[in-house]
């Protein structure tokens, strides 16, 4: 019997569904069968610069999701409507893979999982670095006990964002982006959660949170463009803070401390360490007992998450993975479940910073499936 081919709905046409078209496309088990997004136009023009042929446009979701043949959805619209999105596809009895991040207050996130666990459809929320090839090396290493016993992680978001990213002006405002770690820094918390956690496919779970706000840059409409290296004025202003720094300890007893940055001048970086009992990791840099003869810092050569250019990030290794989830009939460990967690810190951070309190987690409680 030939292997099962699933049928493919991208929703949403701007840069990151360039990613998961090409990821899609390229992946024998799926064939993308329609585009839909806001303007029938840019569903046609993502259609053709994907070399779609014959493929479906839409302006109307609701039809798409009507389009025959249609297994997945991929959710890449601006993070204000995932969860409206996320909502309409799961009552249509569709997987999905839902883009970062997943939902802008934790009311949605806790109705987009009662509506996925009804309709028993299975999820991945793109925390795409945990494919990223410095990740999986670390993390397998880390299982195998290069690093002894963790004790303690740390790592950060810095990018000056602003108008030079096409989704910029659906994420500098308070009603649609939230906040920086919201936006792109849970990047940083997800990577945070996940060498944090014990084994080579399992993130930690957060149990308490203290977070601080500051920086210079909320409200101005001046910004940085770090691709020209050149100031620009008028800008759409930013209305939260471009600094956040959030303490996190999770119930295996590991610490960690993580960082979205907005307001920095330079390019951008995705600093991470790992401190275990028996070894340390800077960035690339390893420090091992499994090294014994070791007199300087062990770099290693795979690919670093060093650019927010979305073409840098490993979608195919994630769209691979999600569809080997659907043929063996199990769930992800980047499901949408999970991925609740990562978001539960930058929530919680929010708290903080109006409490002055620490956060206990988790808020949306585990409950049992129905």
């Amino acid at each position: 019997m030939g292997q099962r081919t699933f049928g493919v709905l991208i929703h949403g046409a701007g840069w990151v569904s360039t990613q998961h078209l090409a990821a899609f496309a390229n992946n024998p088990a799926t064939r993308v069968l329609a585009v839909s997004s806001r303007t029938l136009a840019s569903a046609r023009r993502r259609a053709q610069e994907a070399g779609l042929k014959p493929a479906a446009s839409y302006d109307n979701f609701a039809e798409a999701l009507r389009h025959p043949g249609v297994d997945i959805v991929a959710i890449c619209t601006p993070q204000q409507v995932h969860c409206e999105n996320v909502l309409a596809a799961a009552r249509a009895g569709k997987h999905l893979v839902i883009e970062k991040p997943a939902g802008i207050s934790l009311a949605e996130l806790r109705r987009m999982r009662a509506a996925v666990r009804r309709a028993g459809v299975k999820t991945i929320v793109s925390f795409v670095l945990r494919w990223n090839p410095l990740f999986r090396k670390l993390k397998a290493m880390s299982a195998q006990g290069a690093f002894g016993r963790v004790y303690s992680v740390e790592a950060d978001y810095l990018s000056h964002n602003g108008s030079w990213w096409s989704g910029w002006a659906d994420t500098c405002t308070v009603k649609n982006g939230v906040s920086a770690m919201l936006v792109a820094g849970c990047h940083a918390i997800d990577a945070l959660r996940w060498f944090a956690g014990d084994g080579e496919f399992a993130a930690a779970n957060p149990a308490e949170v203290f977070a601080l706000a500051g920086g210079y840059r909320k409200g101005r409409t001046t910004e940085f463009n770090p691709f020209r290296n050149a100031w620009v004025e008028g800008a759409p202003a930013m209305e939260y803070n471009g600094l956040e720094m959030a303490l996190v300890k999770f119930d295996n007893g590991v610490l960690g401390k993580v960082s979205v940055n907005f307001d920095c001048i330079m390019p951008y970086r995705f600093p991470i360490r790992i401190f275990g009992d028996r070894g340390t990791v800077f960035d690339n840099r390893v420090w091992s007992h499994q090294f014994p003869q070791q007199q300087q810092w062990v770099e290693l050569p795979d690919l670093q998450p060093d650019s927010s250019d979305v073409s840098h990030h490993p979608f195919q290794a994630e769209i691979d993975h999600f569809v080997e989830c659907l043929q063996r009939g199990v769930e992800s460990h980047c499901n949408l479940e999970d991925a609740i967690l990562t978001h539960e810190v930058a929530f919680a951070a929010l708290e903080c910073y109006r409490t002055r309190r620490p956060v206990r987690l988790p808020r949306l409680k585990q409950s049992p499936r129905p």
